[in-house]
């Protein structure tokens, strides 16, 4: 069998941490969330200018449909995550607060409104998302690429960084968002295998590493594959360990780690708060097996400071 570096790599590691038990405390709901997951509220003019401008030009947000707890905090820098499509999810994710439901058709007008919001915040680097639309043909592909082209146009050398979903690993439909020269392809693995199934609905582990590594076997450096991980649904640090080879194997470039917070009582209960000295340790390690740029920490999710992570023209 063929000798893989990074399999060795996790391997060692684990022996030296001697690792492998599952890191989980008391399953049911905390009444009170840890002192380092305390929430800011908002204290500046520019959090209800942002919030004002997007209900004036009638655009979703995944800060606002996802309850993100760091809505307020970026905000407040003047910056937003748009989501396109709607804001009907057609899968009914146990950790996503995003509405699940019927979708509405797509607005012709949206591209360009969001469009007209990423020039008047000003923005360097604009991340859309979008709800996972099975209900079309593309699933919403052309959408995505649409709307890419007209914040590019309204916003000559912005940075476009997009959140797809799986696309049902769709060809077709990669390629038409890629079409649009996007500067990051973002899809999360969002959780462990293990784990997949209860965390996420129609979607599967390996599906998302095959869009990853097909989008990076397609473009190479002329683009960063990036995703992401809750932990505290139950993970060991093995499992962690193994997903971050598999993302890397894949081709993954950026990648972020942040806590599973529980949305309502409905969605799944959070198995673990992890400190922030054991994110930091993440951190360290996923550097070493080779990720570009790495932000992990409690509160970090997708896009959070997504403009910090690269400037352009930073690829080798």
């Amino acid at each position: 069998m063929q000798w893989d570096p990074l399999s060795a790599f996790i391997r060692v590691h684990l022996r030296l941490a001697n690792l492998g038990t599952v890191v989980t405390t008391n399953p049911t709901p905390r009444s009170r969330l840890p002192e380092w997951l305390r929430i800011r509220l908002p204290v500046t003019d520019t959090f209800f200018e942002t919030r004002s401008l997007l209900a004036d030009l009638k655009l979703h947000t995944v800060c606002e449909s996802a309850k993100c707890p760091n809505h307020w905090e970026c905000w407040g820098r003047g910056t937003a995550t748009f989501m396109i499509a709607g804001d009907r999810c057609t899968r009914a994710c146990g950790f996503c607060a995003v509405t699940t439901g019927k979708p509405l058709p797509l607005e012709r007008d949206e591209p360009a409104r969001v469009a007209e919001a990423a020039r008047r915040m000003r923005l360097k680097h604009v991340v859309i998302t979008a709800v996972a639309r099975d209900d079309l043909p593309d699933g919403g592909a052309e959408h995505f690429r649409l709307t890419i082209e007209a914040v590019r146009a309204a916003s000559p050398g912005i940075i476009t960084e997009v959140l797809v979903p799986d696309f049902l690993d769709c060809d077709s439909s990669m390629e038409t968002v890629l079409s649009a020269h996007p500067d990051i392809f973002n899809h999360n693995l969002e959780t462990v295998r293990r784990l997949t199934s209860k965390v996420r609905f129609r979607a599967t582990y390996d599906r998302s590493l095959r869009v990853l590594r097909k989008v990076k076997m397609w473009r190479g450096n002329a683009i960063y594959t990036k995703s992401g991980l809750m932990l505290g649904l139950g993970e060991t640090e093995e499992e962690l360990l193994t997903a971050l080879g598999d993302l890397r194997r894949a081709g993954c470039d950026l990648l972020t780690l942040g806590q599973y917070l529980r949305p309502t009582l409905r969605h799944l209960p959070v198995v673990e708060f992890i400190p922030p000295s054991r994110f930091d340790e993440y951190r360290r390690i996923a550097e070493r097996m080779g990720f570009s740029h790495v932000a992990s920490g409690p509160m970090v999710r997708s896009s959070y400071h997504a403009d910090e992570v690269h400037e352009p023209g930073a690829r080798g």
